[in-house]
């Protein structure tokens, strides 16, 4: 049935003052003079989850110019920089809180400092659609209708207008924020040609204003980044940069070599908090960030101790082996994983899933995973010992597998050995200190003694099995929670994402704790490794957009607050959950 705005208004007259559930006549499809206006899902009550609401404009009307999302990468730039524009019309057009629970509320998902693949907009050379989250105003059970009306009538169009029509938004800023990410995925995709993990631009303010938030620490109270000479590089862009020379502008900077890189210095020297960079900029960053141009490889991930997790089947025998009582680690399992145990597990699992450079942070790892020095070794013989130190095989694991290693190490010199790169940072300005520790290594020799039996294998398969977890809850088929970004309450079981230090937007997991549903409902087959599944799963975004996830199931109804995670945060959360099973593909 076509309906248009006059017959929302005249719904919302009628049922002013009638109990919340009359809400639900005002479901559908409304067309207006500027947008069409989807009503989606309307909530039970005020103190439920908002109602979902979709704003659609003609790209004749918005007049969005075509270049600037004519690729996937300018898609998501674009659609990411409207979102911010919805966001702030929001704050300047709607009058907010008007009666009970989130009566008044309108929410669109815009990101943080990172920009992701989202749903909050969507772009096509036709439309553009904003989705929202809209609070119906109510007074205890009643309806608030002519607050309503001023809601999805007028201040809706009004942020629509401001947020979505070119000729309101800054546009010059808008070019801008597109050409920046651009930038930086084209960076990304020099690093393996250039030998290169990660680069740091000249420039770069890495520090945070504070220890609770993201935002860059203002450069009058720190340094920005310099390159040492040995390392700098340049790197190319598509769109010059202010500042930078040549026809399409060039920028130098710090290029970390493939291999294994160490971080020295001394302690509040800025060790970490480059870590830290390296960690959050898998992913394209806003202009203005301070790491816009700090660019790192899409598949390094950060491993760390956690101490407690559950572990499913995983062959830590590499690093750990010959535990008492017979207990085998090239399927091991546990209900609360040592601190070693833990950290082991989680590079394994890093492995499967393809990681090719891993980030390590000894403040956050197990020390006895990560070292045993020579008076240790002394003391303690190896007949009595299972664990083979990372420092034994982090050199192995590029020389044979090409797997990079990125160390923060502030108090042992024993990596000096394995390391092909070392960087001293000395007031949050690096030093390329390579030749000295390798002189250090002559002058002061370790005197430990390398503890690897046999040769590190990468060929674990594990195979997940759907029938060992789902997301039933009381009477419902699937019930999924997101009370915080590091937990999940999938069904009857939390998941505990605190570890993942590179899952950085609520949205993210959302989008993962749907994406554990659809793989158990669509892809599973207790045939396919876990790595194949979420491989898969990648292509099926990639063809289906991030919409498919949704648990509304028709891909136009569905929550605008999904974005897009990696296989490898995805598979974290597939490994922690409570119940899962896997079983060892035979030939692996």
């Amino acid at each position: 049935m076509s309906r248009n705005t006059e017959d929302l208004y005249r719904i919302l007259e009628r049922i002013d003052g009638k109990g919340y559930k009359s809400y639900k006549e005002i479901a559908g499809r409304y067309q207006g003079d500027k947008l069409i206006l989807f009503i989606d899902h309307v909530q039970g009550d005020p103190f439920a989850a908002p109602s979902k609401v979709r704003c659609r404009v003609s790209q004749q009307q918005a007049e969005l110019p075509l270049s600037l999302f004519e690729n996937r990468v300018r898609k998501i730039a674009l659609a990411d920089f409207l979102a911010r524009q919805i966001r702030s019309a929001i704050k300047a057009s709607v009058k907010g809180t008007r009666g009970s629970g989130r009566s008044g509320l309108v929410f669109v998902d815009a990101g943080g400092q990172e920009v992701l693949e989202r749903t909050a907009v969507v772009l096509t050379p036709e439309w553009v659609e904003v989705r929202l989250e809209v609070g119906l105003p109510g007074s205890g059970r009643s309806i608030l209708g002519q607050q309503a009306i001023e809601m999805l009538c007028h201040e809706l169009p009004a942020v629509v207008e401001q947020g979505l029509f070119w000729h309101n938004l800054p546009q010059e800023a808008g070019r801008c924020f597109v050409e920046c990410v651009e930038n930086q995925e084209h960076i990304r995709e020099q690093l393996s040609d250039l030998g290169l993990i990660a680069f740091v631009a000249d420039g770069s303010i890495l520090p945070r204003k504070s220890g609770i938030s993201d935002l860059p620490l203002a450069l009058s109270t720190t340094v920005s980044f310099r390159a040492p000479q040995s390392m700098r590089v340049t790197m190319d862009l598509l769109h010059p940069k202010p500042g930078t020379n040549g026809p399409n502008g060039q920028l130098t900077g710090m290029g970390i070599p493939s291999g294994v890189t160490l971080i020295v210095g001394g302690g509040y020297h800025g060790k970490s908090t480059l870590l830290q960079a390296l960690e959050r900029c898998v992913y394209p960053h806003i202009p203005g960030d301070g790491r816009e141009y700090v660019i790192t490889c899409r598949d390094a991930v950060n491993i760390c101790a956690e101490d407690g997790r559950r572990v499913e089947q995983v062959d830590i025998s590499p690093f750990i082996n010959n535990l008492p009582f017979s207990q085998n680690t090239s399927h091991f399992s546990s209900e609360k994983a040592s601190g070693s145990t833990s950290q082991a597990a989680n590079l394994m699992e890093a492995l499967e899933m393809g990681a090719t450079t891993l980030l390590i942070d000894e403040d956050t790892s197990a020390t006895n995973f990560m070292v045993r020095d020579a008076r240790m070794q002394a003391l303690v013989h190896k007949s009595c010992e299972p664990i083979t130190p990372f420092v034994d095989r982090v050199h192995e694991l590029y020389v044979q597998h090409g797997v990079s290693s990125v160390l923060v190490m502030g108090g042992c010199g024993d990596y000096f050995d394995s390391a092909d790169r070392v960087v001293m940072m000395n007031e949050y300005i690096p030093e390329d200190v390579t030749l000295r520790a390798y002189q250090i290594t002559i002058e002061i020799p370790s005197r430990r003694i390398n503890e690897v039996g046999s040769p590190f294998r990468v060929n674990m398969k594990r195979i997940p099995d759907a029938d060992s977890y789902n997301a039933k809850r009381g009477k419902r088929d699937v019930k999924i929670d997101i009370p915080v970004i590091d937990t999940i309450r999938f069904g009857m079981t939390d998941i505990d994402l605190r570890a993942l230090v590179q899952l950085v937007d609520v949205s993210q997991t959302q989008a993962i704790a749907h994406a554990l549903h659809l793989v158990r409902r669509q892809f599973m087959d207790n045939r396919q490794g876990l790595r194949e599944l979420l491989e898969f799963l990648d292509m099926h975004l990639d063809e289906h957009g991030l919409s498919c996830l949704s648990l509304y199931g028709d891909g136009e109804q569905h929550p605008g607050n999904l974005a897009r995670p990696r296989k490898y945060e995805i598979a974290a959360a597939l490994n922690r959950h409570l119940t899962i099973k896997f079983r060892i593909h035979p030939t692996a």
